[in-house]
């Protein structure tokens, strides 16, 4: 866990690597939440018997599954102290490298991109995140995030 006491730490970190998350799991149980909750129900997704067929052997998460445990990821990888409130901003970029079988342990590194200051005490962080699969040279998921977080 890489805990910043201020924002003002964030400035000379750019271009470097600041953190790598705890691997998770990304369970059955896991994608078959995300397909009920997103409606996506594509049986490569949630039909293990026919998606054993497949492609890939298996079923596979989501891109987008993979795309919204970025704030899981942060989670367990860095810590803000001294902000009163942080918000997502939006995404430059993403993109899906390669493909994730039901059971895959993923984690996240996060290289500060860009700090630039805004409105009202706070800073505009644009942060690089590669999402890995253990076992697998290639990356799952590169995605640019932007936060606004504020002191």
């Amino acid at each position: 866990m890489r805990v910043f006491e201020s924002l003002a730490e964030l400035r000379p970190l750019v271009g470097q690597e600041v953190a790598v998350s705890d691997w998770v799991e990304v369970t059955q149980q896991r994608i078959d939440q995300f397909a009920q909750a997103t409606g996506d129900l594509q049986w490569i997704h949630v039909d293990p018997q026919r998606a054993a067929k497949g492609p890939f052997g298996t079923t596979i998460a989501h891109g987008y599954l993979t795309l919204s445990m970025l704030p899981l990821f942060s989670e367990s990888a860095i810590e803000f102290r001294g902000v009163r409130m942080s918000v997502n901003y939006g995404l430059n970029r993403v993109r899906f490298m390669a493909p994730v079988p039901a059971g895959s342990e993923l984690r996240a590194r996060f290289r500060l991109v860009a700090v630039d200051d805004i409105a009202d005490n706070g800073v505009q962080v644009t942060t690089e995140v590669t999402v890995e699969r253990k076992g697998s040279d290639r990356p799952v998921c590169v995605a640019e995030t932007i936060a606004r977080r504020y002191a």
